[in-house]
């Protein structure tokens, strides 16, 4: 019995990641206005019924797929990419560098998270676009919250705006976004995020360090 509602779950597991492929599909090439139930319950070769056992709408779909890119950038960022991880400026070069690398490929392993993210959900409602900032705001405490260290460890210049060197820095890296997106191969994106990292360390390092 154990087996049976084993393999049960594993096949719920695998028809509601198809749910969300499928939605997200349609929402890259058609928009999320654009794309119907019907568009996505027809591209998998299901019933309406079906979906909404998985999902209220396709409204629900965007919350997940928000889920899952928090959960890959907290674990991107998580031991020796923390915060708190460097206590020198050649270990905070480091760190920033296994970012770089790390963060382009949650988004651009997959070309739709930020064709979706960056051009659909600020348009879809009010929560939604309020959700998104939230983020953005998340994500610069977070920045905040590096910077904050360096100061502390004095790797980084003690006059230091911290606020808003991090929505700055923030804000370099959402360009990076939106260029991979126009970019012809990840070597320009790459090209990017090395200029990024270079006027970041011109610009904070401590001018002891």
């Amino acid at each position: 019995m154990t087996k049976a509602m084993t393999r049960a779950e594993r096949k719920k597991a695998e028809l509601r990641r198809e749910i969300i492929d499928a939605s997200f599909d349609c929402f890259a090439e058609r928009g999320y206005h654009a794309t119907g139930i019907a568009d996505i319950a027809t591209t998998l070769g299901i019933g309406h019924g079906t979906f909404y056992r998985y999902f209220e709408n396709k409204r629900d779909i965007i919350d997940h797929v928000i889920d899952d890119l928090i959960a890959k950038i907290i674990s991107a960022l998580a031991v020796e990419n923390a915060p708190d991880a460097a206590n020198t400026l050649d270990e905070y070069r480091a760190q920033v560098g296994r970012i770089a690398e790390a963060l382009p490929r949650i988004f651009f392993d997959d070309p739709r998270i930020p064709r979706v993210l960056l051009f659909e959900t600020t348009g879809v409602d009010a929560d939604l676009t309020g959700r998104m900032l939230d983020l953005l705001d998340q994500s610069a405490s977070l920045t905040a919250a590096y910077l904050h260290h360096g100061v502390e460890c004095g790797y980084l210049r003690a006059d230091l705006d911290v606020d808003n060197t991090a929505q700055a820095v923030n804000g370099m890296m959402l360009a990076s976004a939106i260029q991979g997106l126009r970019a012809d191969s990840s070597v320009d994106c790459t090209t990017l995020n090395q200029a990024i990292s270079r006027l970041m360390f011109d610009g904070i390092r401590a001018e002891n360090a």
